[in-house]
């Protein structure tokens, strides 16, 4: 079995899957926007997971594309849409920096590490992190925004958003405008420092969702980089409660101190 199946079939959930679960239950009819989807790999778990979800997965360089329609073939999912157009915050078209490469322990796996960094952003400190990378090639992607997408398909709101665009996410955000409102729960990668040009930092991240009534119940930005689950204040009260919230905070903070706190008497 190779790294890519092995990752797609493994039944241990991740932490983003964990919580999502958690929240609506397996069997929930919910709309799911995969945005940086590479090569389908979390739209496929989802569909699995989620079997009565409807999972709009989104890709615009098209070689990760045509692996995404791969995937989708070879693992038989019928509720995954792919599409090859990049959500941003305009519409037309725009440079799209893409990556390559891979680590030199990786060289006889089949996974395409460096095709997982391209971005809307000219690399910064990224590559001083994975010295291994590569960003050779520059092209034009077609960009819309999550509002207008939303609009042209008659999508009232999207109860999950699953969003790695490489420094891109607080650009894909803001263009939604209005319709923010109307998302309920956002997992999302965050950096600590700069590692594409111009791009937004944590504290930015957060006072966005902050002012849009978000509430984050999930870090795990422990270095330059990370992951943070948010969800809308009103909704996840309703859905389940304050205490639900109140334990995932408490438990996520603990955790992000202790990580930090290792780190620091480690070095």
């Amino acid at each position: 079995m190779n790294n890519r199946t092995a990752h797609i079939k493994d039944k241990r959930l991740q932490l983003q899957e964990k919580i999502l679960l958690s929240i609506v239950g397996k069997d929930a009819a919910i709309t799911i926007f995969d945005i940086g989807a590479c090569e389908g790999e979390n739209s496929i778990r989802y569909a699995k997971l989620f079997p009565n979800a409807n999972i709009f997965t989104f890709e615009p360089f098209p070689t990760n594309f045509e692996m995404v329609q791969q995937n989708i073939s070879n693992f038989e999912v019928k509720n995954v849409h792919p599409i090859s157009i990049c959500l941003s915050n305009s519409i037309g078209e725009t440079s799209f920096y893409v990556s390559s490469g891979k680590p030199g322990d990786a060289e006889n796996q089949d996974w395409d590490y460096g095709n997982k960094s391209s971005s809307l952003l000219a690399p910064e400190k990224t590559l001083d992190v994975h010295p291994w990378l590569k960003f050779e090639k520059e092209i034009k992607v077609k960009t819309t925004t999550l509002k207008q997408f939303c609009e042209e398909q008659s999508i009232a709101g999207i109860d999950f958003i699953h969003m790695d665009v490489q420094g891109a996410e607080l650009m894909v955000l803001q263009a939604a405008q209005d319709f923010i409102h109307s998302i309920n729960m956002i997992w999302l990668e965050v950096e600590a420092e700069e590692l594409y040009k111009g791009q937004p930092l944590e504290k930015d991240i957060q006072e966005f969702m902050q002012q849009h009534h978000y509430i984050k119940i999930e870090d795990t930005v422990y270095t330059s980089a990370g992951d943070q689950f948010w969800v809308r204040q009103s909704y996840i009260f309703e859905k389940k409660g304050k205490w639900f919230v109140w334990k995932k905070q408490i438990y996520t903070t603990l955790k992000k101190n202790y990580k930090k706190l290792r780190r620091t008497f480690l070095s």
